[in-house]
């Protein structure tokens, strides 16, 4: 589907423990905000599906507490579906098994709804919990911006241009030629949210169960960073939320209207969230816009609504309609001129129009020399100087962020192919010149000296 995540590297904002943020763990089946009929199926289809049969085991696969799984258990036994096999010295090892009318109800709960892992939580409480995470960041601070991005190299007055965008809680769009460093922008402005969301692992409308937390695009926070299980559970935090950094989430020209919809896995029994519902607390970014399938004009009328009232409505496979917050930061980059775009209305919603365009000689320098440190290749001004005031001027190249780490790559992969010690020379920077703009940049070189071009680049 193209979503990836990006790391943060800036710490929380709040001094106030970022698990605080947890709501805490139920204490009874009512507190969990789910029928007792959706838990009783739930346990019964876990333990016929996975095995499972100690109340510890049940406890952590339903991401619930002892005292709610064992509630669950004593209400089956009391229905005939349940049966104590073993009793341990703790009430955590009581074994329980199906009986022969447990296991057939729980065939047809399967049958049904083949949905087996961690309860969810209600649509109300997610509702709540997202409309509650979202407003600490929209409280960035000049000095805030400055400490988070120490170290990135930017244009003069764009880290204020960011930074004045995301506190207007608007969508905004970066847009300039290829190569300029947008999506890299884009993935960087994650730098400037701070603070952790909770997100659920799941959560249920109408009984059915839609996947929220993905491990592919939430990065939790380090277990170790957890608070130690307070003696007294009543404190302890629901363990059916996963404390995370808030998510940044990107799509590139696959996207389609269609993935902006609930998808329904008929094997695993459950709804998988689209790509913007993920991204609730964070940033979605569409990248490479007017590139997709799906056009400008229609990615913005099926986000018109969303945009204006921060909520989205979805459709479930029986037609149910329900409504989920939109609260999250859009973040458009585009190769195309605003007014390439053709959709004024597209245009007067996006509340920042910002262009990212070629690097000052000095910053492009501060790139060449951070680009040396990663690919481990000593920095040379003199091979610096050869690429700013001769090669770019004589081909006609603008100074783009892309280009120095994309030459440096080359150079270094071909010091380890050729089994030597990284270094920068002035040969190496004409021959990584030629292979990254291949037969273009020999026409320009031939035409600059009357000599016609080679039909193969030589290595």
């Amino acid at each position: 589907m193209g979503l990836h995540n990006f790391p943060a590297v800036a710490a929380p904002r709040s001094a106030a423990s970022p698990w605080a943020l947890l709501p805490r763990a139920p204490q009874s089946i009512e507190e969990t905000g789910l029928s007792n009929g959706f838990l009783v199926e739930l346990l019964g289809k876990t333990m016929l599906q996975q095995g499972l049969t100690r109340l510890v085991e049940l406890g952590s696969q339903l991401r619930l507490g002892g005292g709610v799984v064992d509630a669950l258990c004593q209400f089956m036994r009391r229905e005939g579906l349940l049966e104590v096999t073993r009793r341990g010295q703790h009430e955590a090892d009581v074994q329980y098994e199906l009986t022969q009318a447990g296991h057939a109800r729980a065939l047809e709960w399967l049958a049904r709804n083949a949905y087996v892992g961690a309860a969810p939580v209600p649509l109300a409480a997610y509702a709540e919990r997202v409309r509650a995470q979202s407003a600490p960041h929209r409280d960035l601070t000049l000095r805030q911006a400055h400490q988070a991005c120490a170290g990135l190299v930017l244009p003069e007055g764009l880290l204020d241009q960011l930074g004045t965008a995301l506190n207007s809680g608007r969508p905004l769009l970066l847009y300039g030629p290829a190569g300029s460093g947008k999506t890299y922008l884009a993935q960087s402005l994650q730098r400037l949210l701070g603070g952790a969301v909770a997100i659920p692992h799941a959560i249920c409308v109408h009984d059915e169960v839609i996947r929220v937390f993905d491990a592919q695009c939430h990065r939790p926070l380090p277990a170790e960073a957890a608070p130690r299980a307070a003696l007294d559970n009543r404190s302890r935090p629901d363990p059916r939320w996963q404390l995370c950094e808030r998510p940044v989430i990107a799509s590139g020209g696959e996207l389609t209207l269609e993935m902006l919809d609930l998808s329904f896995d008929n094997r695993a029994g459950y709804y998988e969230a689209p790509p913007h519902f993920k991204a609730n607390n964070g940033l979605f970014i569409v990248d490479d816009l007017g590139r997709q399938v799906v056009t400008p004009r229609a990615l913005m009328n099926r986000w018109i609504v969303p945009m204006e009232h921060r909520h989205d409505h979805l459709m479930l496979r029986n037609g149910g309609k329900f409504t989920v917050p939109f609260e999250m930061t859009l973040v458009f980059s585009s190769n195309l001129e605003p007014r390439e775009l053709e959709d004024a209305a597209f245009l007067r919603r996006l509340g920042h129009k910002i262009r990212i365009g070629a690097l000052d000689p000095q910053s492009y320098a501060r790139v060449f020399e951070n680009a040396c440190g990663d690919e481990g290749l000593p920095f040379d001004s003199g091979v610096l100087a050869q690429l700013v005031h001769e090669l770019h001027p004589r081909h006609g190249r603008p100074l783009l962020a892309c280009y120095p780490r994309d030459l440096l790559r080359l150079i270094a992969s071909r010091a380890r192919y050729l089994e030597l010690p990284a270094a920068l020379s002035s040969e190496l920077l004409d021959w990584a010149w030629s292979t990254y703009f291949g037969n273009e940049a020999l026409i320009e070189a031939a035409s600059s000296t009357g000599s016609p071009p080679c039909d193969h680049v030589v290595c």
